[in-house]
């Protein structure tokens, strides 16, 4: 594929996404199930005796823990819910505070149903000290369920490991790090469809190509305060045009139009902010192509969008 070639491809491919978006795109969703991201190093903290994920200010203090601790997965629970779970907290261990709070009715202690069946309703701030599994003896997790595996792509997998970025299937999310400069990613097996799972990994590679000693993206200088969601416009088309130039899909997925409306929401005041992040893509893009013709000048095939 010629560089014109490319450029009309990308661009065709912006306009598909744009008409998607003034067509009502929808509400997105991740192209992954969380419920199939048990034990995952990375991510949300959980609580595996309760079923359920800590929010708010409770996900900084336990991410914090967890990395001050070194404990290697954000599984938590209190000193009741291991022992129930037929587990014991070791002697001596310190336990990380947690916040929640209790829906009341005024002058009572029943919980509330809803604030308009309880007009008197409000909340009460509980404190609990949680465990991390790491501080814990004899617990049995529940068998991990199945992952199907996904269908393989050979040409996308040719592409994304000459970029020799480090990639970890160990997270509840998918992100990439750039204290870092490490990628991690769900289970494949997580993924609703192959397209979801290449799609997603293009993203965190194009957001990989931003660092300092690759493309050296920062979006600060034009988009301020709003560079992140900008960043985000930028990650996503690039998936969209490595998707298309790859054979994963020939068309952009709907999941691009609705990821991407609900960025450019945010930038509402700026019209132009999805051609900018389309050329910042399009350098993303030939970048990973650059790599994957250097892995192919090292006795590899060449890669399907090779000068023909």
């Amino acid at each position: 594929m010629s560089a014109a070639q490319k450029e009309d491809l990308h661009q065709r491919i912006t306009n598909q996404i744009i008409a998607a978006i003034e067509a009502g795109a929808g509400v997105y969703q991740m192209p992954w199930n969380p419920k199939l991201c048990t034990g995952a190093a990375i991510g949300i903290p959980n609580n595996p005796v309760g079923r359920y994920g800590y929010r708010g200010i409770n996900i900084l203090s336990l991410w914090a823990s967890q990395q001050q601790h070194n404990y290697a997965t954000p599984e938590w629970a209190t000193f009741k819910q291991w022992q129930a779970a037929g587990a014991q907290v070791r002697k001596g261990e310190k336990g990380t505070l947690t916040v929640f709070f209790k829906a009341t009715n005024a002058g009572s202690s029943a919980p509330a149903e809803n604030d308009e069946q309880q007009p008197g309703r409000h909340f009460i701030a509980k404190a609990a000290y949680v465990f991390n599994i790491a501080q814990v003896d004899g617990y049995e997790p529940p068998a991990a369920p199945t992952l199907t595996p996904i269908e393989r792509h050979a040409t996308a997998d040719a592409f994304i490991q000459s970029s020799a970025a480090i990639i970890q299937h160990d997270s509840h999310h998918a992100c990439y790090i750039p204290s870092r400069d490490e990628i991690h990613l769900p289970p494949e097996g997580a993924f609703f469809d192959a397209q979801g799972y290449y799609g997603t990994v293009l993203h965190e590679l194009v957001h990989w190509t931003g660092h300092a000693d690759r493309c050296a993206r920062d979006l600060r200088n034009r988009f301020g305060t709003e560079a992140y969601a900008t960043e985000e416009l930028v990650a996503e088309l690039g998936a969209a045009f490595l998707c298309a130039q790859l054979g994963i899909t020939p068309e952009p997925r709907i999941d691009h139009a609705r990821y991407i409306e609900s960025w450019l929401k945010v930038l509402k005041h700026d019209k132009r902010a999805i051609f900018t992040a389309a050329a910042k893509a399009n350098q993303a893009a030939d970048y990973l192509a650059s790599l994957s013709k250097k892995t192919a000048g090292d006795g590899s095939p060449p890669p399907p969008d090779a000068d023909s």
